[in-house]
């Protein structure tokens, strides 16, 4: 029977399904003995090469209980039944040589049953629960209903996620002009946006509507390409946190050939945005009442990139609140999370926070509100060569013809004559609309001063209607 995903199943059809061959004779990576919680954030000038999480041969090396993994398998087989060694090793995300371990164990204690066998090795037969086995399984459901590939322990991730910060130094003017090649934005807001992404220091960016400051944020996003690894999920305290979002995570490389342990999956640095919905409870870990998992908050999710929070004071929470709960572990490199039970984990927390409003910055706040921000970056509206170029740029990209004389002309008529201030978004917009014009009324595909005036009009609500 092939290894799909079932309506019960708690987990995403993605972990179930992905076939992940797995090589012996790779050690897992040691772990440092240390105190409860999480180490202090490693120096970046001495910071260690990052490192590949090597797969685990022997239950102890995973850092989990056998109690744990036994848990996962009766579950996978309780809704798979009939499914060979193989798969159930790439389900459960880890190598055939430990699955074979436990199968034998199962198998003596009479929980497991061989369905058939198509050759040698456990790799190529069939297994399905006994009566004992299924018991045993419907319990464990009861205790989560996780079928995911195996939980990484705490420390272990930790140690990952310590060696994956940014080293010192590691943006030059060079990569970031690069980044934001697509843009018209001046040296300037490039040497104020620098130092702070170098550093990974808060940052908030302010000014009017309209004038690229998401489309900054971004592109600041494509700043790293370098791969990062991250678990799908972490067990503390026999309590299991789903990281993996499909939403943010994008994965590069699922684990094969024995390239990396497949509990790991190897991304982009993420980046993790919300807006004006952004509530307390996206930053706390969020219980499931059915699965009895639990899923990480957006800050988690955000682990080695960025955590981008737009519309920066239009949440229904007040923005010292949201600042607060943010800040000091963004500061400290660690957070504090609080289980139902009331147990406590404490977990790195290495993401770059960037902050978009439209507001005045001193409407969020006073002055000690404001200090606890590190950088500010005023967007402003772009000036008439700015405006230009955008214009024409943004022409050249639709290979619709345009020359500078017409772009003037319109700036002519719609800008200087009526004092309407310049924003960044304006030639996008109208130079869409004209292009909808085209196509519904069947125009040659160019630009005219009557098709600008009629596309700027669709665009903007005129004197009249503001005086209705």
């Amino acid at each position: 029977m092939p290894l799909t995903a079932t309506a019960t199943s708690f987990t995403q059809t993605h972990f179930l399904t992905m076939k992940r061959p797995v090589k012996a004779g790779l050690p897992l990576f040691s772990v440092e003995e240390r105190p409860p919680g999480v180490t202090p954030p490693i120096s970046t000038e001495s910071r260690p090469t990052v490192i590949v999480p090597q797969i685990p041969e022997s239950i102890a090396a995973t850092g989990l209980s056998a109690s744990s993994i036994e848990q996962l398998v009766l579950k996978l087989l309780l809704f798979h039944s009939g499914i060979s060694g193989s798969e159930l090793a790439a389900a459960a995300g880890l190598s055939s040589n430990l699955i074979d371990s436990l199968l034998d164990s199962l198998l003596q204690a009479q929980l497991v049953q061989v369905w058939s066998s198509f050759g040698i090795g456990k790799a190529s037969a069939t297994f399905s629960l006994t009566d004992t086995g299924r018991l045993h399984a419907a319990d464990y459901l009861k205790i989560n209903q996780y079928m995911g590939p195996a939980p990484v322990p705490l420390d272990q991730y930790n140690r990952i996620v310590q060696s994956q910060r940014r080293r010192t130094g590691w943006l030059t003017p060079k990569m970031l002009a690069e980044a934001c090649a697509g843009m018209v934005i001046t040296p300037e807001t490039l040497a104020q946006a620098g130092p702070a992404v170098s550093a990974g220091k808060s940052l908030l960016i302010h000014g009017l509507p309209g004038n690229g400051k998401t489309h900054l944020a971004e592109a600041l996003a494509e700043l790293d390409p370098s791969p990062i690894f991250l678990p799908y999920a972490i067990e503390c305290q026999g309590i299991i946190i789903q990281v993996f979002d499909p939403k943010y995570h994008q994965v590069t490389e699922p684990a094969s050939f024995g390239e990396f342990d497949a509990r790991w999956f190897k991304c982009r640095r993420p980046f993790v945005v919300s807006g004006s919905e952004l509530s307390p409870e996206m930053l706390e870990l969020s219980y499931n009442e059915t699965s009895k998992v639990y899923d990480a908050p957006l800050q988690l999710k955000a682990s080695n990139g960025i955590y981008f929070i737009d519309d920066f004071g239009l949440q229904r929470t007040p923005p010292a609140e949201v600042l607060n709960r943010l800040m000091v572990p963004m500061e400290r490199g660690f957070d504090h999370f609080t289980f139902q039970t009331g147990q406590r984990m404490a977990a790195p927390v290495d993401a770059l926070l960037l902050l978009s409003t439209n507001l005045r910055p001193e409407s969020l706040g006073g002055e000690a509100f404001l200090r606890r921000i590190q950088y500010k970056m005023l967007i402003r509206n772009p000036k008439r060569e700015e405006f230009l170029e955008i214009f024409l740029s943004f022409c050249k990209s639709l290979e619709l013809s345009a020359d500078q004389g017409l772009a003037a002309r319109f700036i002519e008529r719609h800008y200087w004559r009526t004092g309407r201030p310049f924003r960044r978004c304006h030639p996008r917009d109208v130079i869409s609309h004209a292009i909808d014009m085209i196509h519904f009324e069947g125009l040659p595909y160019e630009l005219t001063d009557e098709l600008l005036d009629r596309a700027f009009e669709s665009c903007f609500v005129s004197d009249e209607e503001k005086e209705l």
